[in-house]
């Protein structure tokens, strides 16, 4: 192909590119440096020269580097350059990325280049860089009003290419067409549907390759979900083709994959295994966007489903066409194929046996995947339409006893020498515990629990009871193990009615399980032990903890004293639940053995130097939600507990010793709180200096939750000390109100089309405002949203005696209440208003100017507000305030008129969005298409959102005038309301 650049420009770029991909900070930084001010100058040109030497350029790396690069710089925010002496500096460029500024003389060699490379690229690896980059052009194109009708063209005549013409590269140019109408569905959507049906097809079809059929199906789902209803009713027939593909693979998972007989390059590489998973993979998202696709085929999907995702059973090593006579696995008794001469000592049998092995495992890990994806396509389906799956006999059966299978899938070395080592020397609140939640059987759990909360217990509880019972009565620990956790998973994702009917039968009847006692202390029991505390931990339903506490807790408290930290760290944190759901009546009589065992789990030995931390921190958490749940009765030990809290305060202040601090700050708050300021008062001063010393003293960048439990501590000791707690209020004010005064820490994310073109930032989130799309700080939004919390807690504990910060507060809460960027901080700004008017009337500090300001807000608040949730605690916050002054009398005239204008505004706006939401029903009803599940949902949901604020709203208008004309009105809109909507349950609710 001709240059269409100097050579000199594209000896320049070479040498360019070649530093960027140099390990040497120093020249990667000065070629950057030089990529910049090359595209700030002669962009079109330096664009022109990356897209060329794509295609010239002499290795595979480099072609595929410049394809990458050449996407990367295409979208980015254009460099500007320095203005030319006739050119005012605004003028530099008004648009916002390369693209923009390339004319179309450039773009059309752009594009011709990279068809030129798509088209005769014989490396698969770089032919996919050039789709990607295609795709991303094509893409942004269209959305800019520019078809790209030459690769339609070039496309669709790609996917008939054959050896015949094109030779070893057809195969490739097939799958390379599929893959460009996967990542660029609009090219087909405009063409007529029977021939986009049958070009896809035929790539379902494709008798050469398995990529080929590969990138047909994940083009065949891009098309179904791309296309509009009308589109999608004349298309339902590719579902058949796409479905197709899966039992061929299923019926040949020990064959080569097709066109694994070629030496090309396009030769497929992996197993049938892989394929079949990414077969399912690609087809999974489209479960989830239109699962009403698949009502016909379910029970044809039921053929040959289960046998994937069951285990298999061992037969012994399954012959290929690479290996037709395996190896029996090492250790085995089994021998193999007669061979000759027959294997002797030497290191080429060993070696040969090292990779027969290497072969086994591989294929093993890539069963496993197979089987996850099955199961998730199914789990897939049943969530997203429950009811449909629900009556196809044998759907939920198959998923529970696959969930069940693969639970007791745990290593055999997990349960005793290294690997049940390891896993109780794991610390269960780090992070070096998510490979464990990311093995096989933590997922097959997850799975169960994602059944659960789908299909209900009363589809879930009796498959899983005909597997159960004998699973806890099975001898093989990893069995009995997977037992105990699948009743928690179960559990956990009902707690309805039917389970907590199966949960009584645990205890009484012939349905009772035993539990797993705590006189077994071989090694492999202590993982059935550990499960056992997780499977009471799940029995939350009040009906249980109310009739059977005493089963319960005799298993539970024994499980602290167990020889095993983890086991006894989880039995501590079982009991949590409890604390949280039972009546204080029910816990009282257990009080005293449950602080016996956590005090001495906090400090076995009395020097606390013999137990681990995580422990500690297990045992402190434990004893404050204890402490909350019994409340004064807690105060004959508070003695002996509080002066541990206070000596770890002292003396936790090393590294590694942060979460230990925060978690004791936070017991002796709930402490404080729970036995009252009499108890509390002698050892309130000491708590206090210890929380300054703490407050004081640097702030490590390594700890990021010091400030949330200090600030949480220090209003839990304000709500025990009552109004003693005014003259520390100068100490802890001035943080407070820095907090509640932070700004939004934004990033502004420009040429964002949809999520994936977001980056992953770790602690950041992403909201959509006013058509642009920001990315939130979180912490910086909940550090701020805790600041207004603590403020209400002060305000309403010390009243009248917070007025010496009254007018420092609303003037920062006044402002938030129109923060778009996080609903809780305006909730909490809207319910401080009221309870800051009640402290200025009672101190005599409210002034008409605060008066005057805190109305204005809230009526502009009230005109402008689009959330129906926020425009209803407007409503009541603002009736609050108006009785705070005395009622509608005391509230000046102008008032009265601006609120009555602001809701007649937001009657009009409520009405209007009702009556659009019904004409989209109406419409969708006479057109046959239909109004989606996950639609209807979220219509239903703003509807309810919407008569909360017209409740809220008539409320208000009542306390004016009871026979005011606007509640007729009120009346009038809510009356437009669909209230069609026909819940998808099961009859499993709770109740």
């Amino acid at each position: 192909m001709d240059e269409v650049v100097p050579p000199q420009i594209s000896a320049e770029l070479t040498q360019i590119l070649s530093n960027l991909v140099l390990g040497d900070n120093d020249i990667r930084a000065n070629a950057e440096k030089a990529v910049n001010e090359r595209l700030a100058h002669t962009p079109e040109l330096y664009l022109l020269a990356l897209s060329q030497f794509a295609i010239t350029a002499d290795t595979e790396v480099m072609r595929s580097f410049s394809l990458v690069l050449l996407r990367r710089l295409l979208f980015r925010p254009a460099p500007i350059a320095p203005p030319q002496p006739q050119q005012p500096p605004a003028a530099a460029s008004a648009r916002s990325t390369l693209y923009d500024h390339l004319s179309h003389q450039t773009l059309a060699t752009l594009e011709r280049l990279l068809l030129f490379s798509l088209s005769h690229e014989t490396s698969n690896t770089v032919r996919r860089k050039t789709v990607d980059t295609i795709c991303d052009i094509a893409n942004q194109g269209m959305h800019r009003g520019r078809p790209w009708h030459a690769l339609q063209a070039q496309a669709f005549s790609m996917t008939h290419a054959t050896v015949a013409e094109r030779g070893e590269l057809a195969a490739g140019l097939r799958e390379s067409a599929y893959r460009i109408f996967a990542g660029c569905p609009n090219l087909v959507m405009d063409l007529q549907i029977d021939a986009v049906l049958g070009v896809f097809q035929r790539g379902l079809q494709d008798p050469e390759n398995i990529e080929v059929r590969h990138a047909a199906l994940l083009a065949s789902v891009a098309f179904l979900s791309a296309a509009d209803p009308t589109q999608l009713a004349q298309s339902i027939s590719l579902l058949s083709p796409m479905l197709d593909t899966l039992p061929s693979l299923a019926n040949s998972l020990s064959q080569p994959p097709l066109g694994s007989n070629s030496n090309s390059a396009s030769a497929p590489k992996s197993s049938n295994y892989h394929y079949l998973s990414t077969f399912l993979s690609a087809l999974t998202p489209l479960t989830t966007s239109h699962p009403i696709l698949f009502a016909p085929h379910l029970q044809t999907l039921l053929t040959f489903l289960p046998s994937l995702i069951l285990p298999p059973v061992d037969c012994g090593p399954t012959p290929t066409v690479g290996r037709p006579f395996p190896a029996a696995s090492r250790g085995g008794g089994g021998g193999s194929a007669f061979v000759f001469p027959p294997p002797g000592g030497g290191g080429e049998s060993i070696q040969d046996e090292d990779a027969a092995a290497a072969e086994d495992d591989e294929e093993k890990d890539e069963r496993s995947t197979m089987r996850l994806s099955a199961l998730e396509f199914m789990i897939s389906l049943s969530e997203a339409r429950p009811n449909m799956v629900r009556k196809v006999p044998g759907w939920v059966e198959v998923m529970v006893r696959a969930c069940l299978e693969g639970m007791g899938e745990l290593d055999e070395d997990e349960g005793a020498g290294p690997g049940l080592e390891a896993w109780l020397n794991e610390d269960p609140s780090s992070n070096s515990s998510s490979a464990e939640m990311e093995a096989p059987p933590a997922l097959y759990e997850h799975s169960l629990d994602r059944l659960a909360c789908a299909m209900g217990g009363r589809s879930v509880l009796p498959p899983a009871f005909q597997y159960i019972p004998s699973m806890m009565a099975s001898y093989d620990w990893r069995v009995r193990h997977a037992g105990l956790m699948a009743i928690a998973a179960i559990g956990e994702g009902t707690g309805k009615v039917t389970f907590r009917a199966r949960l009584v039968g645990f205890f009484t009847g012939a349905d009772r399980l035993p539990f797993i006692g705590h006189a077994k202390r071989a090694p492999k029991d202590c993982r059935a032990r550990y499960a056992n505390v997780q499977r009471l931990a799940s029995a939350r339903a009040e009906i249980i903890q109310k009739r059977f506490h005493e089963q319960l807790f005799a298993v539970l408290i024994p499980a602290l004293e167990d020889p095993e930290p983890r086991v006894h760290a989880h039995a501590a944190s079982a009991l949590i639940n409890f604390c949280e759901a039972v009546e204080r009546e029910t816990l009282l009589p257990y009080l005293d053995p449950i602080v016996e065992r956590l005090l001495r789990l906090l400090n076995p030995n009395g020097d606390g130097q013999n137990t681990k931390r995580y422990v500690q921190e297990q045992a402190i958490t434990t004893l404050a939600m204890v402490a909350d749940a019994s409340e004064a009765t807690f105060a004959k030990h508070y003695p002996t507990i509080m002066p541990l809290l206070l000596n770890v305060l002292r003396n936790a202040d090393g590294p590694g010793f942060g979460k230990l601090r925060v978690k004791a700050m936070e017991c002796a708050g709930l402490i404080a709180i729970a036995v009252g300021p009499e108890v509390f008062r002698p050892d309130a001063k000491t708590l206090i200096e210890l929380l300054m010393h703490i407050q004081q003293n640097p702030v490590d960048a390594q700890d990021t939750h010091l400030a949330h439990y200090l600030m949480a501590t220090w209003a839990k000791v304000c709500q025990a000390m009552g109004v003693e707690f005014e003259p520390y209020l100068p100490v802890v004010m001035p943080t407070l109100l820095a907090s509640a005064s932070a700004k939004a820490d934004l990033s502004l994310y420009d040429n964002v089309d949809d999520d994936d073109d977001i980056p992953e930032r770790e602690g950041w989130e992403t909201i959509v405002m006013n058509g642009r799309t920001f990315g939130v700080k979180t912490s910086t939004m909940e550090e701020k949203c805790q600041a207004f919390e603590t403020l209400v807690i002060y305000c309403s504990t010390l009243g009248p005696r917070f007025a010496p910060f009254l007018g420092q507060t609303l003037e920062v809460t006044l402002p938030c209440l129109k923060f778009y960027f996080h609903e809780g901080v305006r909730e909490a700004c809207a319910m401080l208003i009221p309870m800051l008017l009640a402290c200025g009337k009672q101190s005599n500090t409210l002034t008409n100017a605060m008066v005057a300001a805190v109305f204005t807000q809230l009526i502009n608040c009230i005109n402008t507000e689009q959330d129906s949730t926020f425009l209803a605690s407007l409503y009541k916050y603002f009736s609050e305030s108006m009785r705070v002054l005395g009622g509608p009398s005391a509230l000046p005239q102008q008032f009265h008129e601006g609120v009555m204008e602001a809701t007649k505004r937001q009657l009009h706006s409520i009405a209007d969005r009702r009556k659009a939401r019904a004409n989209r029903i109406s419409s969708a009803a006479s057109s046959n298409a239909g109004v989606g599940d996950w639609d209807r949902d979220e219509m239903v949901l703003l509807e309810e959102m919407e008569d909360f604020a017209l409740e809220d709203m008539g409320k208000m208008i009542a306390e004016f005038d009871p026979n005011h004309p606007l509640l007729v009105a009120i009346s009038g809109v809510r009356d437009l309301g669909f209230n069609t909507y026909d819940s998808d349950e099961d009859g499993d609710e709770e109740g």
